[in-house]
């Protein structure tokens, strides 16, 4: 059972969580003991408090979860993990994490409350309505990065990351939906209500938009926040950036990966590779520089 309610925990999407080191790495404090371990601790927390929503969003779909070829064989769906264990771990996590991450930080609890109501009512409700479903995915990396401004004191963390940060999981979001549009095929609709609503050239073209839109504006990042050194190095970054937009575009077009984005980072070799180069890149030009 413990086993069970791991794999509904789903660690494996901790990762999407690592967007809460962003204000650490970005604000020049990764090198700052202090803030550095009240950003680990504050992941720790979000991981926790994210973990309790998947269980609830299990709870919620678990007669739809059935029905799906892969879903179907998730603990609850199953049968593996008991609805009424999963019920308390859920509420457990939640009053743990937040609890926790009051102490942490009063702000850094708003966020998580914040997060798990909107994703709540996302499993309720908004995943349905067509293209809000999307934004909603797009708003919780949002509130993972605003949750890491919280942790720390930020002085100069510029604006321009929301953006790009709004942009990018729009594209990692509409990437999510094509992948399950062509797994699915004619099926999809009975499987997740929102997707009748949407075609594949239609999520292609969304798709181009906001993959184009995500260059542009992490260009403009690099050569125009505040904090960035005055002689455009972290310019060198974009080319990093540009690969993985299109390398993650040729797995969901041309591979029909991208149904669970965090498996590509988890598994993709050239994707991580190019991430670890702009890592490095970006360390340099930070720390180093």
């Amino acid at each position: 059972m413990l086993r069970a309610l791991l794999k509904t925990m789903r660690p494996r999407q901790w990762t999407k969580n690592i967007f809460i080191f962003a204000a650490l790495v970005f604000d020049k404090q990764l090198l700052i003991p202090s803030s550095l371990l009240r950003t680990v601790a504050g992941f720790v927390l979000f991981c926790l408090i994210a973990s309790a929503v998947y269980i609830f969003n299990d709870l919620s779909d678990v007669e739809a979860d059935r029905e799906h070829p892969e879903k179907r064989k998730r603990p609850i769906a199953s049968g593996q993990l008991p609805v009424r264990v999963a019920w308390v771990a859920g509420i457990l996590l939640v009053v743990l994490s937040v609890g926790l991450g009051y102490l942490l930080s009063p702000a850094f609890a708003a966020v998580e409350v914040i997060y798990f109501l909107l994703f709540i009512a996302y499993s309720k409700w908004l995943k349905h309505i067509l293209i809000l479903d999307v934004l909603i995915l797009a708003a919780g990396f949002v509130l993972r990065v605003a949750a890491g401004v919280a942790l720390i004191h930020v002085e100069r963390f510029s604006p321009w990351l929301y953006v790009v940060m709004t942009l990018l999981s729009l594209y990692l979001g509409f990437g999510k939906r094509r992948a399950e549009l062509a797994l699915l095929s004619d099926d999809a609709a009975s499987h997740r209500k929102v997707l009748h609503g949407y075609t594949i050239p239609l999520l292609d073209q969304y798709i181009v938009i906001v993959s184009a839109t995500t260059i542009v504006a992490y260009s403009f990042y690099t050569f125009s926040a505040p904090n960035v050194p005055a002689n455009h190095s972290m310019m060198l970054s974009i080319p990093f950036v540009v690969y993985a937009i299109f390398r993650y575009l040729y797995l969901v077009q041309v591979k029909e990966g991208g149904g669970e984005p965090e498996e590509i980072l988890l598994s993709d070799r050239p994707f991580q590779v190019g991430l670890l180069l702009w890592g490095l890149v970006v360390f340099v030009v930070f720390y180093l520089s």
